[in-house]
């Protein structure tokens, strides 16, 4: 039974490049620790730090295929020109992702530029604008694949002509996205956050196969997301958050809360714990841990789908490594309020 599930999961990973994909683009768990993989405005969106550097790792359907699909995201951000706009600043971000899955060597490696300017709305909202672009390259080892016409009634036999028509082993192409973010401040102990973007505005064409195949144009992904933090006492800030994205005919739909308890009493040594769930997929715990403006999260994902019969409910692990700061010793100048300890 697991080799049936192995080879539809390669079925389903490879039949994209016939025809336009339904499927989803890589994506993580702990979507609100890789901001700007989910939304070009979050680039330098956190006002009460100068800047972010962030790791995320992801091993998914480790105990179905040999193979497993691997993500790594090394990402940063920061503010600039805080001190020349009165109610506003400019984000700067960027972010390379590697991607490996399947038996095939299939590899993806993306490297985005994000730019957004935050404008103050009044004394407690923020608006947020922000564009990137990218470069990407997808690579594929045809000669670790095996095909139908290649079974010869007791094993895949190389030897024979698989009748593929590869014209690439390589596809490289421009890929642009657009966001915007809406942020409300009610008071110093309460925030919230509405955030839309799109992915591929230009339409890429991603194919190892002729033009004249198939279109194999890369269909718009957007996202939309609400995210909110409340700080309930000096102990507790319980932060909920929703994510819904679209790309074709697929659906991904996270919901769910983390809460951070102040071990410290300053808010320098923090305990955090959360869950979600991926509608129709997986329910995802998650523990970590903040230490001084370092912040490490692990989550698991255990598959409620009917995917669990075959991984026995094992999905993915990710983890996630975050730190924030401000440059000097003098401090920042906050410009709208901050829900923290």
């Amino acid at each position: 039974m697991k080799n049936r599930a192995t080879i539809c999961l390669i079925i389903a990973c490879y039949a994209g490049f016939y025809t336009n994909s339904t499927a989803q683009d890589l994506h993580f768990s702990q979507y609100f620790n890789s901001p700007l993989l989910v939304n070009p405005a979050n680039a330098g969106f956190a006002p009460d730090v100068d800047y972010r550097v962030g790791i995320n790792y992801r091993n998914q359907w480790a105990s179905v295929t040999p193979n497993p699909y691997k993500t790594m995201d090394v990402w940063g951000d920061v503010q600039l020109f805080n001190n020349r706009f009165q109610d506003g600043w400019v984000g700067l971000g960027g972010s390379i992702i590697k991607d490996q899955a399947g038996s095939g060597g299939l590899s993806s490696t993306k490297g985005f530029a994000s730019i957004a300017y935050h404008q103050l709305l009044g004394f407690n909202s923020l608006l947020s604008g922000g564009f990137n672009i990218g470069f990407v390259n997808k690579r594929i080892d045809v000669s670790k694949l095996t095909f139908d016409n290649q079974w010869n009634g007791k094993f895949f036999d190389v030897t024979i002509p698989s009748g593929e028509q590869f014209a690439y082993n390589s596809a490289t192409y421009l890929d642009l996205q657009a966001g915007l973010n809406y942020a409300l401040f009610p008071s110093d102990n309460a925030y919230l956050n509405v955030g839309f973007s799109a992915m591929h505005l230009n339409r890429p064409k991603e194919t190892f196969f002729s033009d004249n195949i198939a279109d194999t144009r890369i269909a718009p992904r957007l996202t939309l997301f609400l995210n909110g933090s409340f700080k309930l006492n000096d102990q507790w800030i319980v932060n909920p958050n929703v994510y819904i994205s679209q790309m074709g005919g697929a659906w991904e739909t996270v919901a769910g809360l983390n809460a951070h308890y102040n071990l410290s009493g300053d808010g320098s040594s923090q305990v955090i714990g959360g869950l979600y769930v991926r509608a129709k997929d997986a329910f995802i715990p998650m523990i970590g841990y903040e230490w001084n403006d370092v912040a490490l999260t692990i989550n698991y994902d255990a598959t409620s789908s009917s995917l669990g019969t075959y991984n026995q409910t094992r999905g993915a692990f990710e983890l996630s490594i975050v730190k924030s700061g401000i440059f000097g010793s003098g401090g920042k100048d906050v410009k709208c309020p901050s829900v923290k300890f």
